[in-house]
């Protein structure tokens, strides 16, 4: 059975076989905005009333290139908003009650980065793909949610190379680096994803939940601190 729902005008979502698609395209480059943040964390209420597993990808040749930046440059309140609902969305798709897998369709870079290392399982596409966390390379202190993201993810040596140096990775390196768990041809990715988040709807979710939540207890305890630490200024962090 599938059932379509349309989120808003960039996210879009479709249930299957109790899997969650949820698509977003800006028909650019995927900024994290945000209307994007509202319309994604829509997309996994309705996710979790149904139940479902869910599969997050973006348009061709993109996951995301993060946040708006004409958002961000306007700062005031608005900014301070996104950046926060950004961090928000990365933590609840860390504790999502349901197996999150990520179709990382092109480049993602800062806060698509970071949500892309907030999936369970990440598939992504060969090519010339950019994954990144730019924050240094642009003149910005790596903000302490966004270190402890990749820091549950990345290898030690990768990890040391992506904060202080915005080393960025191509596909070829990022599985050993952490950023993805497995790389397909561009025209494969979303098959491949699916396929894996399909085998993921015959686990007990309420085991899952439960393990999740043990295993990933103090990771989310310091991206929430994380998150309190990089808004106790008045400036925003990015």
């Amino acid at each position: 059975m599938m059932l379509g729902a349309a989120m808003g005008s960039v996210v879009s979502y479709q249930l299957k076989d109790s899997v969650a698609t949820i698509t977003m395209d800006d028909g650019k480059v995927n900024v994290i905005s945000l209307q994007m943040v509202t319309e994604l964390n829509a997309a996994l209420d309705q996710a979790a009333a149904d139940s479902a597993v869910v599969l997050l990808g973006g348009r061709d040749g993109v996951l995301s290139a993060g946040f708006d930046l004409g958002t961000l440059r306007a700062g005031g309140g608005e900014a301070v908003e996104l950046v926060r609902g950004g961090f928000e969305l990365a933590a609840r798709l860390l504790s999502f009650p349901a197996p999150v897998v990520m179709a990382c369709t092109g480049h993602a870079v800062a806060m698509g980065v970071f949500l892309l290392l907030s999936g369970d399982y990440r598939v992504g596409a060969t090519g010339p793909y950019r994954l990144a966390a730019n924050e240094v390379a642009i003149g910005i202190t790596m903000p302490y949610a966004a270190i402890e993201i990749l820091r549950q993810r990345l290898t030690p040596a990768a990890f040391t190379r992506a904060v202080t140096l915005a080393e960025v990775f191509s596909p070829d390196d990022a599985v050993a680096a952490g950023f993805l768990d497995r790389v397909v041809e561009p025209a494969r990715v979303w098959d491949a994803a699916r396929a894996s988040a399909e085998s993921l709807t015959a686990l007990d979710l309420a085991a899952h939940t439960a393990s999740k939540a043990r295993a990933g207890g103090h990771l989310l305890e310091a991206v929430r601190a994380g998150i309190a630490e990089d808004f106790g200024a008045a400036t925003t962090p990015l």
